[in-house]
């Protein structure tokens, strides 16, 4: 571990501590729990602190199984906390406005009875929404459904399709079975073209070659084409930009193929992640140069792109419609409110310019296996002939 990575972790411990002394000193005394359940409350608290960041380590430090064992935990332990933390906050918050509203009465609530019912809430609120969010996160992302209308396609264009997957996060908790579930429900959909918006993996491929190898098995009459995304960077870009192309799958870096679809000429392009730079300044993304050379009369445009943050260089550059990822929709309450201040769309399709955005879920999850609000995805994009 770097010295960077080293001051980073450090200062996660002691955030995630402090939040731990916070939730604990909240919800524990308002719970009115008898002495050997309020230790053990404590006690769960203790634990949990621990196991957060010993899940995040063991991943990468620990061999299989234990490692991948011990993340599990940690990482559902991570899930479940998160909600924990932001439902206490929630609950401060709603007990100060209802302490402040009720200030000119004469009189005042049962206020220890509220503190009770609302503490015993949010453990039960934090506890059923990571559930249900575990059974959302491991169940197969389901087929959505997306008609782009283009200006101007040509009538043989109409109805191109395009199956999408993107942040998969092939690791510790998303294995080959995981991953080949995804592959035979891409292929059950009979695509023209396959595209892969980045974040494939999380861990190098000595580790999780094999478990990724079912992606290999994609196949569409158009070719499947596969853009970094910011993980693969932390994982070894490189290295695993050539096991992608062992796979058969076309990596796209800041270049473009032409396909003809009946006889017409088709732009597929694809930049590496919009941060590659800051890992190798030869690698930084580059919409114009993915576009160089691509015939002019060929139309649709369409650029791959991990971040939905890239579209804003890519929309002057004559594009079409560009296909992202990223940003998990949020994956769960309450971080898909945060992602709009780092992304300029958080999931769906939008329109920028004359160019059209459309921004994936995911297809797998990052770190805790749970979702809730934001459901993975397989997307089946159809091209369509705008009405005039």
């Amino acid at each position: 571990m770097s010295l960077r990575q080293s001051s980073f972790f450090l200062r996660f411990l002691t955030l995630g501590a402090l939040a731990h002394v916070y939730v604990g000193a909240r919800l524990i005394p308002d719970a009115m729990l008898g002495g050997r359940e309020s230790a053990a409350a404590v006690l769960v608290l203790v634990l949990s602190c621990i196991l957060i960041p010993l899940g995040m380590l063991a991943r990468s430090s620990l061999h299989p199984p234990w490692g991948d064992r011990i993340a599990w935990v940690g990482l559902f332990a991570m899930g479940l906390f998160s909600s924990l933390f932001v439902l206490t906050a929630l609950r401060d918050a709603l007990l100060l406005a209802g302490w402040l509203a009720t200030l000119p009465m004469d009189a005042a609530p049962p206020w220890a009875l509220l503190r009770q019912t609302s503490a015993w809430a949010v453990v039960g609120l934090a506890l059923a929404g990571t559930l249900i969010g575990l059974y959302n996160a491991r169940r197969r992302a389901r087929v959505v459904d997306v008609d782009v209308p283009i200006d101007g396609l040509a009538p043989d264009l109409d109805g191109f399709t395009i199956v999408q997957i993107s942040d998969i996060h092939v690791g510790p908790t998303i294995k080959k079975r995981y991953v080949q579930a995804i592959v035979d429900a891409v292929n059950e959909q009979l695509p023209d073209m396959i595209a892969i918006t980045g974040d494939v993996v999380d861990g190098s491929v000595d580790h999780l070659a094999g478990q990724a190898s079912p992606l290999g098995q994609l196949r569409a009459p158009y070719g499947v084409y596969l853009v970094t995304g910011n993980h693969e960077y932390y994982s070894g870009a490189a290295a695993w930009v050539a096991e992608f192309r062992r796979m058969g799958l076309r990596v796209l870096m800041n270049e473009h193929a032409v396909i003809h679809p009946a006889g017409l000429p088709v732009v597929v392009a694809g930049v590496t992640d919009y941060s590659a730079g800051a890992f190798d300044p030869q690698q930084r993304s580059n919409p114009a140069a993915a576009l160089s050379g691509a015939p002019a009369d060929a139309k649709p445009r369409i650029l791959l792109a991990h971040q939905p943050r890239s579209a804003a260089a890519a929309e002057p550059l004559g594009y079409t419609l560009q296909l992202s990822g990223h940003t998990h929709g949020g994956q769960f309450f309450p971080w898909g409110f945060f992602v709009r201040f780092q992304q300029p769309y958080t999931a769906g399709l939008h329109r920028l310019g004359k160019m059209w955005v459309y921004t994936s879920r995911g297809t797998g999850y990052w770190g805790p296996p749970k979702r809730l609000g934001a459901p993975s995805e397989i997307t089946r994009l159809r091209l369509r002939a705008a009405a005039r």
